[in-house]
């Protein structure tokens, strides 16, 4: 897994907020069906916003648990969204280099 320097992370929290959510986490918290959504989403978009629809106090851990059964970096938790970055494997795919 790679390392982000600061500016790194800085310059995908901007090109974050362009982009809505894709997965959406609701009361349920984390369930399988939400960590192979994101998989998913990961492995086509490489940016992910995830919206939180429970509470706030719960969206740092859920975050970690997530990128760690992902593989993903947690880029940023702000309120009720977290951020997430996996590069592609594909060097042809990709869309951010670092």
């Amino acid at each position: 897994m790679i390392e982000l320097k600061s500016k790194d992370r800085a310059y995908l929290r901007s090109e974050a907020q362009t982009i809505d959510p894709v997965v959406y986490i609701g009361k349920n918290g984390l369930t399988d069906s939400v960590t192979a959504a994101l998989d998913d989403a990961l492995e086509a978009h490489e940016l992910v916003k995830v919206r939180f629809q429970a509470s706030k106090e719960e969206t740092r851990g859920i975050s970690e648990s997530l990128a760690e059964k992902t593989g993903a970096l947690l880029v940023a938790t702000t309120g009720f969204t977290a951020v997430f970055y996996r590069r592609n494997p594909d060097p042809g795919k990709r869309k951010y280099y670092f």
